[in-house]
């Protein structure tokens, strides 16, 4: 633990999750707007097949009530009056950029959130139909669906409606059983709620059932952690994602405040809880994806990892890489490729823009050449665990810095240099990001700590 300790001390510091490059506080106004926007995304269609294979995310915001580690955009509410008119803006607004786009098909598709399953099983099954509506279908085997369920609610009509339609895929918001955790992050829910949706999902057809768990939350020790994994793993889903507890209530995160920061653990006890985590997740036969995520060997994101095409996005990671991801609703984000857009965060705000017939988009940005570079080493890294390092491809004030972080990461096992090839070791996956924070020329040109969580 002395070298983990030293390793936390030297790389512990703020920095992004790398689910874009450029990172959305590095995004640039200039030239950027909704009609640049639609230029480039409908390029960038046009260049795929026809029909189009897209990826569309769908923002589902409400939430019954707050969960104080949520750092996710979000309304609160119990008036499920709400639905109704929140399904519509999202098909008008599909509507209108089906008007503008080739012909497409649906991919892929996520519901996220908020809370998807506040939505009654009939809303969710008006927005697949709305959507497949205004797309060429495609065979099941060519499609991933998929949705974020709360095993509070998550009813077997959720499962059956959109298993019907398509949704193969489902993740579970667990976080942690300990009752204490519970009760200072307001997310309570039992091991039978989680264990009786999985059991549903698979009778149901459900062939990949994912259990999300966070590690760093407040009262969480290593034992209490320890019990979480073990009621986890008993439950054998197919995928876990093990995600580090983003603590930044100054950018808005409000619910954060709703319990003592002394309550959290230091970053070397953080940094134990993820190595036991990891630990206990390899021993009953998970494989670790990428970063944040395990996997049975049998579950398609293994198998993309042992093949080389994992992929990563707003989504975050996927077995698909679809050149272009259109995001749908209030605060989504949208990928073609050469840029990025999103809409207005606001839900009142974002639906009045749509029901005006007036684009939701209200920022983004247009990579430049240099932004391609980096963001293929970026994913590269993030996806593979391996880049080539070619001097010419960064400015000369840059490179002497990229060397000299390369030079400490090999001496302190994290990446391992082949000629020009950097491999990250398996010590160097915890550091992850650490290790993408040195190829980022923005973050480089200028650096800042605001806007991101801590590394470790």
């Amino acid at each position: 633990m002395q070298d983990v300790a030293s390793l936390v001390a030297k790389y512990a510091t703020a920095g992004p999750r790398y689910t874009s490059y450029p990172t959305v506080p590095y995004w640039e106004s200039e030239g950027f707007s909704p009609a640049a926007w639609q230029a480039r995304l409908v390029a960038a269609v046009g260049t795929l097949p026809s029909p189009a294979p897209i990826s569309i995310y769908v923002h589902l915001p409400y939430c019954e009530s707050l969960c104080t580690f949520c750092g996710c955009n979000r309304q609160i509410t119990k008036k499920h009056d709400v639905e109704g008119p929140y399904i519509e803006a999202l098909l008008t607004e599909w509507a209108a950029w089906r008007a503008a786009l080739p012909e497409v098909a649906i991919a892929e598709l996520h519901f996220g959130g908020g809370t998807p399953s506040f939505f009654a099983p009939a809303r969710l099954a008006q927005l697949v139909d709305g959507l497949q509506a205004l797309a060429t279908p495609l065979a099941a085997a060519e499609c991933e669906y998929s949705f974020e369920g709360h095993p509070g609610n998550t009813t077997r009509a959720h499962l059956e409606a959109l298993g019907t339609r398509g949704f193969r895929r489902v993740s579970f918001g667990v976080q942690d059983y300990a009752p204490a955790v519970q009760q200072a992050i307001h997310r309570v829910q039992s091991p039978a709620q989680v264990r009786g949706v999985t059991q549903t999902a698979r009778e149901l057809g459900y062939t990949s059932v994912s259990h999300d768990l966070v590690y760093g939350l407040p009262k969480q020790t290593l034992a209490s952690l320890r019990e979480t994994i073990a009621t986890t793993i008993a439950l054998r889903p197919d995928r876990i994602a093990f995600y580090s507890y983003a603590h930044v209530p100054w950018i808005g995160n409000t619910g954060q405040r709703g319990f003592s920061e002394a309550d959290l653990p230091t970053p070397a006890q953080k940094l134990e809880l993820f190595c036991l985590g990891r630990e206990l997740f390899m021993a009953a036969g998970y494989e670790d994806i990428g970063m944040d995520h395990f996997a049975l060997p049998g579950d398609d994101l293994a198998r993309a990892t042992r093949g080389g095409t994992l992929h990563r996005n707003f989504m975050g990671y996927t077995t698909r890489r679809t050149e272009v991801m259109l995001g749908l609703g209030a605060s989504s984000i949208s990928d073609c490729g050469t840029a990025f857009a999103q809409n207005e965060k606001t839900v009142a705000d974002y639906m009045a823009l749509v029901q005006a017939g007036t684009s939701p988009v209200v920022r983004g940005h247009l990579l430049t050449d240099d932004d391609v570079v980096v963001r293929r080493h970026i994913l590269a890294l993030m996806c593979q665990g391996t880049a080539t390092y070619d001097p010419s491809d960064w400015p000369a004030e840059m490179r002497a810095d990229i060397e000299a972080g390369l030079r400490e990461l090999v001496h302190d096992d994290l990446v391992r240099l082949e000629s020009d090839v950097v491999n990250i070791t398996p010590a160097g996956r915890t550091f992850l990001r650490n290790i993408c924070m040195l190829f980022d020329r923005r973050l480089h040109a200028a650096p800042t700590a605001a806007r991101f969580s801590a590394t470790v």
